[in-house]
């Protein structure tokens, strides 16, 4: 496994979801110094490397033949990137076959490559879920970009691995190598409760949920005016989290049929969990998707959506614009999308390019709650 100045050369990679013009690329620099930290180490083809966090494939892929390789995260999308980018340079679709970090992690693995995430609750959680599978000899490498790379990173590493060492930083990346140690076995924080007064419920929330310590704010002016009286409608809970919109909607419409979605693995599993604990056998639909894109063209009456504004580090409104484009699709005609979003983000004007009328049903002095009828 030589070294390369740039190890994607040969690669041909996309980010997901794609976009025209897409401004940035399927990988960077850490990856970059990664990868060349892996081949510095000339690796037997035998040795067992498990790859966390990896946003559209590119480590994986680019192990792929050298070393034995699993691949592991939160993102439905990072697992659509992983699939395409397979495709794209000549491999199976499933020649590597990613674990959702909702799942457990089945070792033993000779050295572990992490990505350090945004939420550093899902970097702990998965430094937990090590234990007990790292081989004798095992280092545990993260990687990241420094200006995304907190001293709690650091911190981590050492409770729940061992000792670590500091790169120096190259094309301003830095590696933390941690060598593991003997520790004693360390209980989950995760996930997490809160309970709300109205609607009275408990809320769990695993690792990587947003606000998973408490409803957001944004969330928190929702509530009071999602839709009443809907019959036995098509619900979606788009970008669901927890799932709170979808469970105080479905007790306020008993008839009414939800599905809730969303790109993160541990979200959904959260949401699954809170649904049932709320709503115990009532029917539902609760998935990991790429939003809307795999429903069906005008098979929903409703969609609510408290849409995100980055991916990881990356800040933009290209995600919620999408969002409400793949809403406007699978809505009926008269069917409606239920927003809230912060006044600055322009909401209002956005929408009304997509659907004939957007009304504001509600304000606070920080945030909008907006309804677009298709």
């Amino acid at each position: 496994m030589p070294l390369l100045e740039t190890p994607f050369a040969e690669l041909d990679l996309i980010r997901q979801p794609e976009q025209q013009n897409e401004p940035l690329q399927a990988f960077d620099a850490a990856d970059e110094y990664l990868l060349n930290h892996l081949a510095s180490e000339q690796l037997a083809s035998s040795t067992r490397v498990l790859v966390l966090n990896d946003s559209f494939g590119a480590l994986a892929i680019s192990l792929l033949g050298k070393v034995e390789v699993s691949s592991s995260g939160d993102s439905f999308l990072g697992f659509l990137g992983l699939e395409k980018n397979l495709l794209r340079n000549g491999q199976a679709f499933d020649a590597i076959r990613p674990i959702p970090a909702s799942e457990p992690l089945v070792g033993p693995f000779d050295r572990v490559l992490i990505r350090v995430p945004k939420t550093l609750a899902l970097l702990e959680e998965q430094l937990i879920r090590l234990q007990g599978q790292l081989a004798p000899g095992a280092q545990v490498i993260a990687a990241a970009m420094v200006k995304h790379l907190p001293r709690a990173a650091g911190d981590l590493l050492e409770r729940y691995v061992g000792p670590v060492q500091a790169s120096l930083a190259v094309k301003k990346a830095r590696l933390l190598i941690a060598t593991p140690e003997s520790k004693a076995p360390a209980t989950s924080p995760y996930p997490t409760r809160y309970r709300l007064d109205e609607p009275a419920i408990e809320l769990l929330n695993h690792a990587n949920v947003f606000c998973r310590e408490g409803l957001d704010i944004g969330t928190r002016a929702f509530l009071p005016h999602l839709p009443k009286n809907l019959g036995s409608a098509r619900v979606a809970d788009l970008g669901c989290g927890n799932g709170v919109l979808a469970i105080a909607s479905a007790l306020q419409n008993p008839d009414a049929h939800y599905t809730l979605v969303d790109e993160s693995f541990m979200a959904v599993q959260s949401a699954a969990e809170n649904w049932r604990a709320a709503l115990a056998d009532r029917e539902v639909i609760v998935r990991a998707g790429d939003g809307l894109a795999g429903q069906a063209p005008q098979s929903l009456d409703v969609v609510l959506c408290n849409p995100p504004f980055h991916q990881q580090q990356v800040v933009g409104d290209f995600l919620a614009w999408r969002m409400f484009q793949q809403a406007r699709e699978a809505l009926v005609v008269g069917g409606a999308l239920y927003i809230v979003g912060n006044r600055h983000l322009g909401y209002h004007s956005k929408l009304a390019r997509l659907f004939r009328g957007v009304e504001q049903v509600a304000a606070t002095p920080k945030f909008v709650i907006l309804k677009a009828r298709k």
